[in-house]
């Protein structure tokens, strides 16, 4: 249960319906549920009817990037939402990556990926990637940019530090809120939120010892 009250469709203004209807249907195609909570973060923006519509235009444009693969994508936003521990996150996440062919194992596997065979040495540069800019202060050391270059073009690196960023904001909008799971992954496996984030002085050394 939020901490305020989320707004009804009766509440809601024909546009806000319409953010609502469609976002719903999306959300159903992406993930094949459609539990009750799903539209619990955009019923919380429709307090500010213009927010929301400016809110959902920027997830809209999100949804239509293309440049980074899938899988990439999935990894980096379920890890994001992994390391705020935003727990609509992980629920809505986790079931993403599955549909965009992460295993269980893999999922499993997120929250100690270093020492995991099942990730590719690109899956753990995007990864020590997300974990840097969900850092506070973000520690994104040149070396790691420099290592991520050599496999990701100009436009593939903005569109991954666009979704990292994002995934802050909806991770910490949604605690602040008190937005819990929504019942995406009921049932199935999670991605766990990691109990450290295991950085602390070794950005250098894991990228210059991905090779």
């Amino acid at each position: 249960m939020s901490r305020i009250d989320t707004v009804t469709n009766a509440q809601a203004g024909p546009r806000a319906r319409l953010i609502f209807y469609f976002t719903a249907r999306s959300l159903a195609r992406l993930t094949g549920r459609a539990p009750e909570r799903m539209l619990d973060p955009l019923r919380l923006y429709a307090h500010i009817p213009g927010l929301l519509r400016g809110y959902a235009a920027l997830e809209q444009a999100t949804a239509k990037l293309t440049t980074l693969d899938k899988r990439l994508r999935a990894l980096a936003e379920l890890k994001a939402a992994a390391l705020v521990a935003c727990e609509f996150c992980i629920d809505l996440g986790s079931q993403v990556a599955r549909s965009s062919g992460l295993s269980d194992d893999e999922l499993l596997a997120l929250s100690s990926y270093r020492d995991s065979a099942l990730f590719s040495v690109l899956d753990k540069l995007v990864l020590d990637y997300t974990v840097g800019m969900c850092r506070t202060p973000v520690e994104v050391p040149d070396e790691l940019f420099a290592a991520l270059r050599q496999h990701l073009s100009d436009a593939q690196l903005v569109e991954l530090t666009r979704l990292i960023a994002l995934e802050n904001l909806r991770g910490r909008f949604n605690l602040a809120l008190g937005v819990g799971a929504a019942g995406f992954s009921e049932g199935m496996v999670c991605a766990v939120p990691p109990r450290d984030d295991g950085m602390e002085g070794q950005l250098d050394t894991v990228t210059i010892n991905h090779e």
